[in-house]
């Protein structure tokens, strides 16, 4: 097997066709498919189901075009750091956005003090959609609020976040002091993501032990959004304090809830270490060196840091 052979594969599955393939590639099409027909012998089996609309992958090509990306992306990672004498590399890392809010440009400056040559690419999107991306090897690691996707590769429970009441001051039913249950939450206003996020998974559960139903008068999967909405006085909201780490221009209430249920777990979910680059795992020990450092500051507040 040879690695044009897996370079010449992935761009066909990208582009569904052998002839654009080939004129990406700057090869012949006979040439190109005669390689394919190589790969496909020496594997002994078919990886491409091809047809007069262009080809697309069996469920053997499939599996293996997983491992060839991933493949190919640790063999490019190599060559730049050999070429570059010191630790170098493309690292992608996923975090939800809370967790960018308090957590990304930290992360950001640490790895540019410590690695300097290693790339990143940050994705900020819910943790549902990392979990896939993570699965797909589209990332290499994400902090992530379920662990169901990551259970095939490594998984560190990083730290667990305090839910709060967040609200304007004056806002009718909005409760004082430092702490209140979910039971004494009343008619409160409340602005919650829809039932597709995990938070609202959370939250159900935690009102259903309260045996309480939450007043939710909107609905927004979209923390901007929704956060101003909350800023208008529209109603309050039930999220970690990071969600307002970026609002320093409104100051908002923000009151703790005593419910030890109420609260989300932060796990640091990564492909497997065999199938990790070497900037990948050095991003990852900065990650987890940023984030403790940042809880033991007070620069990131409501959360309490895991044991282990």
């Amino acid at each position: 097997m040879e690695l044009r052979q897996l370079r010449y594969f992935v761009r066909v599955v990208e582009l569904g066709s052998m002839g654009r393939a080939a004129l990406d590639l700057g090869v012949v099409t006979s040439a190109l498919s005669q390689q394919i027909s190589r790969l496909e012998s020496e594997l002994s089996t078919r990886l491409l189901s091809r047809s007069s609309g262009g080809v697309v992958p069996t469920d053997a090509g499939i599996a293996f075009l997983r491992q060839a990306q991933l493949a190919l992306r640790h063999v490019d990672a190599a060559a730049s750091a050999a070429q570059q004498a010191r630790l170098s590399g493309h690292v992608s890392v996923g975090l939800a956005p809370t967790t960018a809010a308090v957590l990304g440009l930290p992360f950001l400056q640490a790895m540019r003090e410590r690695y300097p040559d290693v790339r990143l690419h940050l994705v900020e999107s819910l943790s549902g959609h990392l979990a896939t991306m993570l699965s797909s090897r589209q990332i290499d690691l994400a902090v992530l609020f379920q662990d169901e996707a990551a259970r095939r590769g490594n998984l560190h429970h990083l730290l667990d976040e305090h839910l709060f009441v967040i609200g304007a001051r004056d806002l009718p039913g909005m409760p004082r002091g430092e702490r209140v249950r979910l039971a004494q939450l009343g008619d409160l206003p409340l602005i919650l993501p829809s039932s597709s996020h995990g938070l609202r998974a959370l939250l159900n559960t935690a009102f259903a032990r309260a045996k309480r139903s939450p007043n939710v008068v909107a609905e927004i999967d979209g923390l901007a959004l929704l956060m101003d909405a909350v800023r208008a006085g529209l109603g309050a909201t039930l999220q970690p304090a990071a969600a307002v780490a970026r609002l320093t221009d409104a100051p908002l209430a923000r009151v703790r809830v005593a419910d030890s249920h109420a609260r989300r777990a932060n796990l640091l979910a990564s492909l497997s270490d065999d199938e990790l680059a070497p900037a990948a795992l050095a991003a990852r020990g900065v990650l987890v060196d940023t984030a403790r450092a940042l809880v033991r500051s007070g620069r990131w507040t409501g959360v309490t840091l895991h044991k282990a």
